[in-house]
């Protein structure tokens, strides 16, 4: 089962708006077993969304419309639509007595323009707008499926949650569809690739494998589509537990979660404290970190030491060290990180200092070398990294990288 997404609106045309209703949307249909054929984006121009309509409705069975469904006169996806269908708009009394309730709620004036959204197509199914004012509409025309929802996240993620997956799972016969996630860091793609390329190559029917890159990790999806759950459900569990071996040392999580929430759940776990001393980063480590709901239960604070001095006069560096090594080094990195957890009195920091670039580099240290250190109750250590030429990448790349250098640790301990 195939569908298409056609978004409109100039706003995403023109880029002040980013269209993340069809990612989010394709994720659902695709694990309500129907596939996204293509996504289109088209203007608010009447010929334009009527062209798109009719060259999607050559390719799928199931079209699904979001934007142009608001009250004032740039919104015109309704009017086009009644065109298109060849109908007219005829006052839903239903809608009009729900958007009424939402205006005398907020004490605000039912006007003439609001109350036109209570206007839809004769030949549409309305599918009622639980967050918003603007009613969904569901048309049976041409033998295909048409369904129009708002533009507005929120209002369009309830509708297609509450209606609309439920009411196409009844029209169409769709497969089970079974995903895991397996999240990968420490390896580049192409390196993955090479090493589990038997284990790819041995895939049984109906089962494929995504590479997912992201700056400093990759996704691994591996996908089923069948009839038989059961059946699916025990390969996928066989072919994880064939890849495993493989990868170990790599593989961080089997579930869609970030580095920054195993490591706050293990720390909470541990009943532990962490603290961070950061340069070349500027504290997006410790963003990493707050990020999370609940950080405060683990996280104490950090440093963002990026001069000599301030490494020195506020972790304590010693001035030598500093003058004999320099900022990126081992030394100054070990010193950060033990200073860190000894003036937070926690039980881990992490610290960081490179050459995030695009300049300052030299050929000892080139643009990209970083050194990042662990403290623990135990130990502490440093590890050398050689990263790129692009800044923010570089930052990223630390981060995610310092997160899992004290993930392995947390995991030992």
């Amino acid at each position: 089962m195939q569908c298409e997404i056609i978004t409109i609106g100039d706003e995403i045309l023109i880029g002040q708006v980013v269209d993340t209703n069809s990612a989010w949307m394709a994720k659902e249909l695709n694990l309500a077993g129907i596939s996204v054929k293509q996504i289109t984006s088209v203007s608010d121009d009447k010929q334009h969304i009527m062209n798109a309509l009719n060259e999607a409705r050559t390719r799928v069975d199931l079209i699904l419309i979001t934007g142009g469904l608001g009250p004032t006169k740039d919104d015109i996806t309704k009017a086009t639509l009644c065109e298109y269908f060849n109908t007219t708009l005829v006052r839903n009394w239903d809608v009009f007595r729900e958007i009424k309730k939402v205006f005398d709620s907020r004490d605000l004036p039912y006007t003439d323009i609001n109350q036109k959204q209570a206007d839809v197509p004769v030949n549409c199914k309305v599918i009622m707008n639980t967050k918003g004012t603007a009613p969904g509409m569901w048309f049976e025309e041409f033998g295909k499926v048409f369904i129009s929802m708002p533009g507005v996240p929120h209002e369009m993620m309830a509708m297609m949650s509450n209606f609309v997956i439920p009411k196409l799972k009844e029209h169409f016969e769709t497969p089970y569809i079974l995903h895991q996630t397996i999240l990968v860091q420490g390896i580049g793609e192409s390196f993955l690739s090479e090493r589990i390329a038997s284990w790819e190559d041995a895939l049984p029917k109906g089962f494929k494998l995504a590479y997912l890159p992201a700056i400093g990790t990759l996704r691994l999806r591996l996908s089923a589509t069948g009839e038989d759950k059961t059946k699916q459900e025990k390969q996928m569990k066989d072919l994880i537990d064939k890849l495993t071996p493989i990868i170990s040392q790599y593989i961080y999580s089997y579930e869609d979660e970030t580095m920054e929430q195993i490591v706050g759940r293990l720390l909470k776990e541990k009943g532990m404290k962490l603290s961070t001393a950061e340069s070349c980063t500027g504290g997006y480590i410790a963003h990493r970190i707050t990020s999370v709901p609940g950080s405060s239960a683990y996280f104490e604070g950090s440093l963002i030491t990026y001069s000599y001095e301030i490494k020195e006069n506020i972790l304590g560096v010693k001035k030598e060290t500093l003058e004999q090594y320099g900022a990126v080094s081992e030394q100054v990195v070990l010193a950060m990180a033990e200073a860190a957890r000894e003036q937070f009195k926690t039980d881990y920091s992490i610290a960081a200092s490179g050459i995030a670039g695009p300049s300052g580099g030299t050929n000892e240290k080139p643009v990209g070398t970083v050194w990042i250190a662990i403290s623990t109750p135990h130990k502490t250590f440093a590890k050398r990294y050689q990263f790129g030429n692009d800044r923010e990448r570089n930052i990223i790349r630390t981060s995610i990288t310092a997160l899992n250098l004290l993930r392995v640790e947390l995991l030992k301990d």
